[in-house]
């Protein structure tokens, strides 16, 4: 398996190389310009200057966060990052495994949409962080998080899975039944394939939604635990270079978690037949 995933790597290095080079050249080029602009405003004294620590400061901050422990909380990055894994996986997992079978039977059955439609267009709009003092009452330091990064995966699967549903070529579930494919079949080689593509953009956006609203629980509710918190107590003391730190965790975070559902996307589409 190790072997497989390597030859997989190095495959779409090959194939791609061209544009993460791309992708290296604009990270320097941010990295400079944040460089510049830094030196500008500590050069000129600007009043606001120590808001924008330099890059080599925040790399150092970074580094530390992760090999020494916060004298006050006794929890060092490693810690955070599982405290915030364990709310977005749990968050994720409740979500998926509700939303995906309520977008098949909405995007399948008029009357399944027309029950969960008014109900979803009530809530979605609503920001999930909106929820966040309700939920820390009534479900606690655990569930409240999870919550809110329930409500904010919940609803691009949901939709996504839908409009996958809906936009299945009419064409393909003809032929299929002129074939003499059963309704399961049907459902099973022809519908859900087609709806994995928009399953999966409905999960890479949900992540990114969750991330968000994770940060923000975790800064609001005070759980004691989580990359918001490290965030929110540095802020707290003026320790910009560590709350660098901690959002650039979070965006490596973000991406890791996106890249594995584009991952575990080509698997599936790859055993589906796609």
């Amino acid at each position: 398996m190790p072997n497989v995933l390597l030859r997989d790597v190095a495959k779409r290095l090959s194939e791609n190389w061209r544009q993460y080079v791309l992708a290296a050249v604009s990270i320097v080029a941010f990295v400079l310009a944040w460089q510049l602009y830094s030196w500008y405003l500590h050069a000129n004294h600007v009043g606001y200057a120590g808001y924008v620590p330099y890059p080599l400061d925040v790399a150092h901050a970074l580094r530390m966060s992760f090999v020494v422990k916060d004298p006050n909380t006794g929890l060092a990055m490693w810690d955070h990052i599982v405290a915030s894994l364990e709310r977005i996986f749990y968050g994720f997992a409740i979500a998926a495994g509700t939303a995906l079978p309520l977008g098949l039977l909405m995007g399948t059955s008029r009357t399944g949409r027309a029950l969960g439609m008014p109900i979803a267009e009530l809530f979605r709009p609503i920001p999930p962080l909106a929820w966040i003092p309700i939920f820390i009452v009534i479900l606690g330091s655990f569930g409240g998080p999870i919550a809110i990064v329930f409500l904010g995966i919940f609803f691009p699967i949901l939709l996504n899975v839908m409009l996958g549903v809906r936009s299945v070529d009419q064409s393909l579930i003809d032929a299929a039944r002129t074939l003499g494919s059963s309704r399961g079949q049907l459902f099973g080689k022809v519908v859900l394939p087609f709806t994995v593509p928009y399953l999966m953009t409905g999960i890479k956006v949900g992540l990114g939604i969750g991330w968000m609203c994770i940060v923000a629980a975790e800064m609001v509710g005070n759980y004691g635990g989580g990359v918001g918190f490290f965030i929110k107590d540095k802020a707290d003391v003026s320790a910009f270079d560590f709350m660098y730190a901690g959002m650039i965790v979070i965006g490596i975070l973000g991406v890791l978690t996106t890249g594995v559902a584009s991952l575990f996307e080509r698997r599936l589409s790859r055993w589906m037949g796609k």
